[in-house]
């Protein structure tokens, strides 16, 4: 799998060399990553024992390869630290693990649909002249970390601002159905309008001449209008209709363990008492008593 071997290059003391080594293959090509593994593996242990030399695989290549390996190792430990934080705030702030589940996994299921069109565009070649590209080109590495993080952010963002709503009116009301469609609909056009925004915001970065940038804004892009129409104004109000009433269960003993973050200013405080030196003698302010 190897091209071209660039004779060594010593330094001015002869102690240290550097032999470039070209793959037949691409730097983003699977062949290519399987080139550095055999050197790692195979080639250098042998050669280093029998000229007792140090040698090590460096360049630009060998170090992405090494970066996205570390990263496929991390991706996983990551997405579940912050998916089990959400869902423990949730929990906190709207006194349901239901809901907080819920909106875990929705959040889960549209991240993936904006993963699979990367894939199916820039991989797969699907529609890959609409975004000015000829030939397919791989994913980048931190893609899918970073898109994740912001993401998962704005999808937060969302369902927050919805469940405030439907929460508020079934603490008044205690009809479920009738709070989600309340709550659907009092929060639909600043949703609609803020989605609008970023899609318009991320769909330009497409019109770089980087693909890299491209994989941000078509990625971007996509997720916000699938979880803007498809998972919170369809996915969402149909699982909590389905769900009912059980949408704000909580066991006894885990609502006195967690603690209560009151994010919508739902507890009353007493309203503080003008003293005598404020109001002094105007007549217009009248004092109430207090019990």
């Amino acid at each position: 799998d190897v091209l071209l071997v660039i004779p060594a290059q010593l330094n001015s003391v002869g102690d240290t060399a550097v032999i470039q080594v070209i793959p037949k293959s691409s730097p983003q090509d699977t062949a290519t990553e399987k080139l550095v593994d055999h050197l790692r593996a195979t080639t250098i242990p042998g050669l280093e024992k029998d000229t007792r030399a140090v040698v090590e695989v460096t360049g630009n290549t060998a170090a992405f390869i090494d970066i996205s390996k570390r990263l496929s190792e991390r991706l996983v430990v990551f997405i579940a630290a912050v998916v089990l934080l959400s869902f423990v705030l949730l929990t906190a702030v709207f006194r349901s693990l239901l809901v907080a589940l819920k909106a875990a996994l929705v959040n889960l299921l549209g991240i993936a649909a904006a993963y699979g069109v990367l894939v199916a565009v820039f991989q797969w070649g699907w529609g890959l002249s609409l975004v000015g590209l000829k030939e397919t080109v791989p994913v980048i590495s931190f893609l899918p970390m970073m898109m994740f993080a912001i993401l998962f952010g704005l999808s937060m963002d969302y369902e927050v601002f919805i469940l405030s709503r439907v929460r508020e009116s079934w603490l008044a009301s205690g009809d479920s159905t009738d709070s989600i469609v309340h709550g659907i609909a009092v929060s639909a056009r600043v949703i609609t309008a803020a989605a609008l925004i970023m899609i318009s915001v991320f769909g330009s970065f497409a019109l770089g001449n980087s693909p890299e940038i491209k994989m941000f804004g078509i990625g971007l892009a996509v997720a916000v209008a699938l979880d803007a129409t498809i998972v919170r104004m369809i996915v969402v109000p149909a699982t909590m209709t389905l769900l009912g009433a059980r949408n704000w269960w909580m066991p006894g003993w885990l609502d006195r363990i967690v603690p209560r973050l009151d994010i919508e200013g739902e507890t009353v405080l007493p309203t503080a008492q003008p003293s005598s030196a404020e109001t002094g003698n105007d007549p217009l302010i009248q004092q109430e008593p207090t019990s």
